[in-house]
């Protein structure tokens, strides 16, 4: 199988990179559905045209380039555009731009296919709106409620920001993709994490997408002055926390596997002042693993700990599931194909969990699922020092390009 060419990948990467670049802190600010993320679509549109792809925007925003016939099923390649604010070149970007010299290399080696490719860049991944529109929307998992509350932190309305660039938010119903026109999605990206890095492997080989759980917690006791309230009468809500954080890794070593992650990435002290005692805390709990039984029983586990602690501190304890994602899983074929693929190459590689969300999680709804990570130097991601090394990119590329002639080919 001939091999990519890692420069124009270069090339397509960085020329991507100066839609919604920042001088001053060397960011990628392309969130959803502002002006950088809208020159980027056309700009890709552009390139599809120059490889005589047949390419359209649909009502979601997703870019869509297909090569091929339009009455056989399509294997889908692809990633996002968008970025997180002071986000990186690579996050989402390498698995469109990949997926594009994929198709210069089959058509510059008139590799025969049977069926039909198409590259897809979707909208809105990073969540600026609370979701991930474009696969969401591919796969059929948006409602019209939803489209029409949507808002971003600023209190801008989805359908608002759409509408600003020309799309009705009910064409995005019309998105959604049968499963009997996509026979297969792949996805290339980096890994976001320290894991391929350390353990100096080529590839990680998905096997499936951690579900997530989200609970906002509140502990409740009594405000009380710093320097009059003896340390043994207190209701300190700051305590309870302190003690539940000391609580978790327990919880995971009792209840959970080496896939487990519980995070408290949010806390706010009430009322707040360095002289008061806290008299309530507010904070989240984020949960995941690859097993939804495993989800309950952290989820479980935290409830019965948290509710021990609240009554060991004279507290109340309340709580809220914001939200509870299943894990979803990747087809054994596919990551069949590709492990026999990178053996084919001699790469080396890993099966791995992927503890972020990303577009194919949506995919494997539709479609037969596989996503390939590359590493991240120093696990970084969603930051400006976000990097991987070419030489990865262009083994992840190989990798794709192999799986993706496979895949398309009886």
């Amino acid at each position: 199988m001939p091999n990519v060419c890692v420069e124009r990948i270069e090339k397509d990467l960085l020329a991507l990179s100066k839609f919604g670049f920042n001088e001053q802190d060397r960011g990628i600010y392309r969130q959803g559905f502002t002006d950088a993320d809208m020159d980027a679509r056309r700009w890709l549109m552009d390139i599809f045209r120059s490889l005589d792809m047949e390419t359209h925007m649909d009502g979601a925003g997703n870019v869509i380039g297909r090569l091929g016939p339009k009455d056989k099923p399509c294997v889908m390649v692809g990633s996002h555009l968008d970025s997180v604010p002071a986000g990186g070149i690579f996050d989402g970007a390498l698995g469109v731009m990949a997926g594009v010299e994929c198709i210069r290399v089959i058509q510059e080696n008139n590799i025969h296919i049977d069926y039909p490719i198409e590259i897809v860049a979707t909208s809105e991944e990073e969540g600026r709106f609370g979701g991930m529109l474009g696969a969401q929307a591919i796969s059929g998992n948006v409602t019209l409620a939803w489209l029409e509350s949507a808002r971003d932190s600023s209190g801008e309305l989805l359908k608002d920001a759409m509408a600003r660039h020309g799309f009705d938010y009910h064409e995005v119903m019309h998105a959604h993709r049968p499963p009997e026109e996509i026979r297969a999605f792949l996805e290339l990206h980096v890994e976001q994490g320290p894991v391929l890095e350390t353990k100096r492997t080529s590839i990680g080989i998905v096997e499936g997408i951690s579900g997530v759980f989200k609970w906002f917690v509140r502990l409740i006791g009594k405000a009380d002055h710093a320097g009059t309230a003896p340390m043994d009468m207190r209701s300190d809500a700051f305590l309870g926390l302190a003690d539940f954080t000391h609580e978790i890794q327990r919880i995971i070593d009792e209840e959970g596997t080496d896939k487990s992650r519980i995070t408290i990435g949010f806390v706010e002290l009430k009322p707040g002042f360095p002289h008061t005692v806290p008299g309530e805390v507010d904070f989240t709990i984020v949960g995941r693993d690859l097993d939804p039984d495993v989800m309950k029983a952290l989820a479980n586990a935290c409830r019965r700990v948290l509710s021990s602690i609240a009554r060991k501190h004279g507290l109340m304890f309340e709580y809220e599931q914001m939200s509870w994602l299943e894990p979803k899983y990747c087809s054994s074929r596919v990551v069949d194909v590709i492990r026999d693929r990178a053996e084919g190459r001699g790469y080396s590689h890993m099966l791995m969990p992927s503890g972020a969300g990303h577009d194919a999680q949506f995919m494997t709804e539709i479609t037969e699922t596989g996503l390939i990570f590359v590493p991240s130097v120093n696990g970084v991601s969603h930051a400006p020092d976000e990097w991987t090394h070419w030489t990865d990119v262009e083994r992840g590329s190989n990798l794709l390009l192999d799986s993706l002639v496979v895949l398309a080919t009886d």
